[in-house]
């Protein structure tokens, strides 16, 4: 029997940015198929809703594979994509399988022999490097950095570092909570000529994204409480 497709939805990245997150094709994909393995049903019914869903949501399959999902066996959410079923991966937010845990389920898709197919959407940590203006032929994200604020502010100037070596953008983030302290600290470790742009609620109606030496982020104050953010690094020669 020939087994399913894997699609990889892409979800929106705030409130009101679905007009910005969704294709014709996406459209169709999801009237196509009653079978998805989220990472938050709440966000998945509430996108596919958004998106035209036509079908009764009471008619869906819902696989779930969050947090209280993860140690868990694979295998049940592979059932009907095993018996030739097309199923939908959702994230939270954004892209599925990236800086997602999504990625497990489609490592597992390739182990059976799945056919995997990525649909275009938003994901934070391209927007980030698109509006930059930093390199973007040579960049690393290395998601959350140590919680420590010694070994953070290590990290920072390792970072610093490398992207003066490599000519290399340095991408990172941080719990919302504790972006301000993350600020605090790159500002404080970073020389004064490292360039830094801070991406806040991308894709929301109240965007924020800026880039400036960090000589002239010291200046200046902003508040990224609570506010999901992505911080670039760009040390130029």
């Amino acid at each position: 029997m020939q087994k399913g497709t894997l699609f990889l939805i892409p979800v929106p990245l705030a409130e009101n940015a679905a007009q910005k997150s969704f294709t014709p094709f996406l459209g169709e994909t999801i009237n196509a198929i009653d079978t998805y393995i989220v990472e938050n049903e709440k966000t998945a019914r509430k996108f596919l809703k958004e998106a035209g869903l036509k079908l009764p949501q009471s008619e869906l399959i819902i696989h779930d594979y969050g947090k209280h999902q993860r140690n868990a066996s694979l295998a049940p959410f592979f059932k009907e994509l095993n018996a030739g079923k097309d199923v939908g991966l959702m994230s939270e937010a954004g892209c599925p399988g990236v800086a997602d845990p999504g990625a497990e389920v489609v490592a597992e898709a390739h182990r059976r022999g799945i056919k995997v197919v990525p649909l275009v959407g938003p994901s934070s940590i391209l927007l980030a490097l698109m509006a930059s203006g930093f390199n973007g032929q040579s960049f690393t994200f290395h998601g959350y950095l140590p919680i420590d604020k010694v070994q953070r502010g290590k990290r920072i100037k390792e970072l610093e570092q490398q992207s003066l070596t490599n000519k290399q953008t340095q991408l990172f983030i941080e719990t919302p909570f504790r972006n301000n302290h993350l600020l605090e600290d790159v500002l404080k470790n970073c020389s004064a000529h490292a360039m830094l742009c801070v991406a806040c609620n991308i894709n929301a109606e109240e965007e924020y994204i800026k880039t400036q030496s960090v000589a002239l982020w010291r200046k200046e104050r902003i508040d990224l409480h609570k506010k999901p953010a992505i911080f670039l690094l760009y040390r130029p020669s």
